[in-house]
């Protein structure tokens, strides 16, 4: 289940001072201990992992530093290159990204793979704002007393990391982690890196792109990221994309009745759904040891609603079947519903959560009045009565310390890029292929036809776009124009 002004640099320039060149990598195990799990993985694939330090502050930079880790898997063929890696996020981890796609191995017969966390990610050095939940995002609610809920939640989410990071939090930037990224590779001994970015990844991809022209080989861009709109309103606009997504899950779901009793037509499963909603406005639902109200209702069923393979609508119809089941009383949850309650209600996620915030506050600025969410909110309740009170909801960003320090990236380039889009993707619309194309002159898009799902490349099994891929990966030869699989 998986989301966040003085100089604009719009050139070649990475910063106001020339850098100097970074130290060498260290690699070594990647193992810290014998309960590390991740580092186990890696090392029994034949990873190694290793440390940079790079500018805290590229403005200064010879003061202080911060630590970059990474994991490189070498190539066991003929090697190309290198392919630096990105999962998403803002603030996602990508250490063990070679090893979370299995066809990934076949990339990894011709290139070094870099798992890179970036900067204030995972194992780089953190960022945690010591949050009690995964507050961000939040969903908002049907009354003025629940939206005004979601928007203490938020400007405490913004006073915990005043608090424990007030400090660092101006560095916290996409820009500023592409110049990371290009320190890694003038560190790895590269003329030029191949990059392979999902979700956010597309925009940090993209940025770096504009930043630092002629020093990609290969760039693979899935999921993509509208440029233009990026940052805390991230999600403002896949609210329709998401209740056309659910319309078609309970088409699937009516199907298979005898098994999840939600409903034998489209508008049972619905009603089921919206029995749902009307209850946790006004109650909330007792799942094991945790409550479910309105404002983590809503990212439940965005977080399962994210794949419309026969597996992952099993998978959303089990989740929503437990929903349905808890409106007449308590229910057990499965493993799956379970551990994921788990980990967003308790401090497991703060660190994840922290980086994601913090990225998407240094990117871009949001309104700081919480009226204009409210009015966005029910402009928008009849078209979207299940995701808009989560989409176009707060966030931290509106109570953040810190104004961005750079405009965001204007993309302007005729680099080259393959850019891989679902026709229905609900979390990165498909329009947003244009638009970065737009962006990035030298682009070609691949659109995989019909397909409601976040993530393609080794993640959908369509052979098609996954042939095609790492054709390009391999030849570097991009088609003559836009495909569809």
């Amino acid at each position: 289940m998986k989301l966040l002004l003085a100089l604009a640099l719009l050139g070649a320039s990475t910063s106001t001072t020339a850098v100097a060149a970074p130290a060498a990598i260290s690699w070594h195990q990647c193992a810290l201990n014998a309960a590390d799990e991740e580092g186990k993985a890696l090392d029994d694939a034949g990873a190694q992992c290793g440390e940079l330090q790079v500018p805290l502050d590229y403005t200064r930079p010879n003061g202080p530093k911060i630590t970059l880790a990474m994991s490189r898997l070498k190539a066991t063929g003929n090697r190309i290159g290198t392919l630096v890696l990105n999962n998403g996020g803002p603030g996602g981890p990508s250490l063990s990204a070679a090893l979370e796609r299995p066809i990934l191995k076949t990339v990894g017969e011709r290139y070094d793979q870099i798992g890179l966390d970036p900067r204030f990610v995972g194992r780089s050095t953190p960022i945690d704002c010591k949050l009690p939940f995964a507050a961000w995002p939040w969903a908002a609610g049907t009354t003025r007393a629940s939206f005004a809920r979601s928007v203490e939640i938020q400007a405490d989410v913004a006073k915990r990391c005043t608090a424990e990071a007030g400090s660092v939090l101006q560095y916290i930037n996409t820009r500023n982690t592409a110049r990371d990224m290009d320190q890694v590779r003038i560190a790895l001994g590269e003329q030029k890196i191949s990059y392979l970015g999902y979700s956010y990844g597309t925009y940090l991809g993209a940025v770096y792109l504009q930043m630092f022209p002629g020093r990609t080989d290969r760039v693979v861009l899935d999921g993509p990221v509208n440029p233009t709109t990026y940052g805390p309103r991230l999600i403002r606009h896949v609210g329709p994309q998401n209740e056309d997504n659910l319309r078609a899950w309970a088409t699937w779901t009516a199907a298979h009745n005898s098994t999840y009793g939600l409903g034998s037509t489209t508008r049972q499963v619905m009603a089921s759904v919206d029995l749902i909603y009307r209850h946790v406005a006004t109650k909330d639902l007792q799942i094991g040891t945790h409550k479910v109200g309105e404002g983590l209702l809503p990212i439940l069923f965005w977080a399962s609603l994210n794949d419309d393979r026969d597996a992952g609508r099993a998978d959303a119809a089990a989740i929503i079947q437990l929903l349905r089941k808890a409106v007449d009383g308590p229910v057990e949850p499965d493993e799956n519903l379970g551990g994921f309650l788990d980990a967003v209600l308790a401090p497991a996620m703060s660190q994840p959560i922290s980086a994601q915030t913090a990225i998407a506050c240094g990117d871009r600025t949001a309104p700081s009045d919480p009226k204009v969410y409210w009015r966005d909110i029910q402009a928008h309740r009849a078209s979207e009565p299940h995701f808009g009170t989560l989409t176009r909801g707060i966030s931290p960003c509106a109570f953040w310390p810190v104004q961005p320090q750079e405009a965001p990236t204007k993309l302007a380039n005729s680099e080259r890029a393959l850019i891989v889009a679902g026709e229905y993707d609900p979390r990165t619309l498909h329009e947003n292929a244009a638009v970065l194309q737009q962006g990035i002159r030298g682009a070609r898009v691949l659109t995989v036809a019909g397909a409601r799902k976040h993530g393609i490349f080794g993640e959908y099994d369509n052979a098609c776009a996954n042939q095609k891929v790492v054709s390009y990966l391999f030849s570097g030869n991009l088609p003559a124009g836009d495909q569809t699989c």
